[in-house]
Parts: structure tokens; C-alpha cells; sequence
């Protein structure tokens, strides 16, 4: 089958949610929701973001010669950009549909995609939130986490704390050794318990930009690979970056927004509304 010119697996349809799940993702900034996509689906499009992340890849270093962060995973950002396989599942409507009825908004755009290949015997990926990294003016943001196979408990699922979105402590820390020891004390402090559990093939987890998440280590001898994909409220505005970290990612995924107005660029197309 060439899905670019032969009917290609179902990824537009929408998806029945509940509005108790919608209810429950409101009040956990997190949601885990089966049978999301078909295994069909996946081994169409999971082979070619696999492939893509290996030939695009620049991390060659052995795993004991890289820091914590390199040592989670190989990344590997705007796949949707150098192929049109997989930009049309970027672009897919099931999974966008999902992102901006969570998030109860008119309409997504996309801020980028990145894949996540934990190689086997790849480290844990440090407890964080995603919106240190981003200069946006609200929270309402949400990353769909793709397994590309099945993920059992050996090869390092995302795990959550539940309700974290509302914690400032820790938002000013970055994937690291200091993010995991510090934000895994401070959640158990405060009673916030830490929701792990294997994914089912077909099975995806959609989290705020501001609720705390983290993953295991890959105990297995097989890759974890992993594609995410990060939607805003398609109305979402530019802040001023706070750090150069932030300003990075303005320059490298939101090139040509202006403070202050809606990051309307070539990067970050409306991929659903109603």
C-alpha cells in the first residue's frame, strides 16, 4: 500500500468521547483514552516516523557518555516537515478533534511535533512540565503521546500526577536530575500519587503543558518509539520568552510571531476546528 495514493488507514473520524472523560481530564490535566488509533493506522504510519527519527537523528554517542537528558531519549522535532507521510498523520483530525475538546477550545493549532525513541537501556526521562519551554500566553496547551507499539511497564510508559497542572513549584525547572529529584519529593509532599501503567497498542495520553509527568527507564531489549504531538488553542498568543530556552523554541517553531498576537505562522497551521 502507498497511503499517499491508496486508501490509507482511518485517522480523521471523530472519537466518542464521554463527557465524563472530558470532566476527568478537566480536573486531572491528564487522560489516558484506548483504542485511539487501529494497528493498521500505526504500522502505516508508526514505520515511518520510526525510520524518519533514526535517519534524523545526531545523537551517536554511547548512553553512558551522554547526560540524563540525552540518556531518555533520541528526539527528534517537525517530522511532519520531511515527509508527507507523516505530516498528513500530524495533520490528522481524530487525534486534533480529541486535543481541543479536552482542552475546550474552538479549535488547535499545531505548536510542533517530536518524536521520543528510547533506545533499550535508555534512561528515565526526569519528572517535568512541558510549558517551562514555552513562551505562551495561557495553559491552554496539550500534548497527544503516541505509542507506536505496545509500551509494557519494562520499556518506561508516561506516567502522571494527576492534578499537578495547579503546582507552581517546579514549573521553573528543566528536564534533569535536579527536575526529577526535586518535583518527585514535592508531589509526594503534597500527597499528589504518581498514575503509571503499560499502554495497549492503539492506546494514547493527551497532558496539560502544566501537569508533571515523567517515564522509566527502557529495561527491554526493544526501542520504545513514541511520536508526540503538541497542540495550542488555535487563538493562542505570543509571550515574551523568559529564558533563552524559551526564545529557542519562539525562533525554532513559531518563526515570525509577533508578542502579543496570535502565533498564526507557516509552522503552526490549524489542523481542526469546529
Amino acid at each position: 500500500m502507498n497511503p499517499l495514493t491508496d486508501p490509507a488507514p482511518d485517522i480523521d473520524s471523530p472519537y466518542a468521547l464521554t463527557e465524563a472523560q472530558v470532566e476527568r481530564f478537566r480536573r486531572d490535566g491528564c487522560i489516558k483514552l484506548k483504542q485511539v488509533l487501529s494497528p493498521a493506522a500505526l504500522a502505516c504510519y508508526g514505520s515511518a516516523i520510526t525510520r524518519l527519527t533514526i535517519d534524523l537523528n545526531t545523537e551517536h554517542r554511547p548512553l553512558q557518555e551522554r547526560s540524563t537528558y540525552d540518556r531518555a531519549f533520541l528526539q527528534v522535532m517537525n517530522l511532519w516537515e520531511h515527509s508527507p507521510l507523516v505530516g498528513r498523520f500530524v495533520m490528522g483530525q481524530r487525534l486534533a478533534r480529541i486535543a481541543a475538546e479536552l482542552l475546550q477550545v474552538s479549535g488547535v493549532r499545531l505548536y510542533h511535533d517530536q518524536s521520543l525513541y528510547k533506545e533499550p537501556g535508555g534512561g528515565i526521562t526526569p519528572a517535568h512540565a512541558d510549558q517551562y519551554y514555552w513562551p505562551l500566553a495561557s495553559d491552554r496547551t496539550i500534548t497527544a503521546w503516541i505509542p507506536l507499539q505496545a509500551v509494557p511497564a519494562e520499556m518506561g510508559p508516561l506516567g502522571f500526577y494527576a492534578g499537578s497542572q495547579g503546582v507552581a513549584f517546579g514549573r521553573d525547572l528543566g528536564i534533569s536530575d535536579e527536575s526529577e529529584a526535586q518535583i518527585t519529593e514535592n508531589m509526594a509532599r503534597h500527597g499528589f500519587s504518581f498514575d503509571v501503567s503499560p499502554f495497549d497498542l492503539g492506546e494514547v495520553s493527551f497532558h496539560l503543558g502544566w501537569t508533571f509527568h515523567k517515564a522509566g527507564a527502557n529495561t527491554s531489549t526493544q526501542a520504545r518509539s513514541v511520536m508526540t504531538i503538541i497542540y495550542m488553542d488555535a487563538g493562542m498568543r505570543l509571550l515574551p520568552a523568559l529564558s533563552p530556552i524559551q526564545a529557542n523554541d519562539r525562533d525554532q517553531w513559531c518563526p515570525g510571531a509577533r508578542e502579543g498576537e496570535p502565533i498564526a505562522t507557516r509552522k503552526n497551521p490549524v489542523i481542526w476546528e469546529r
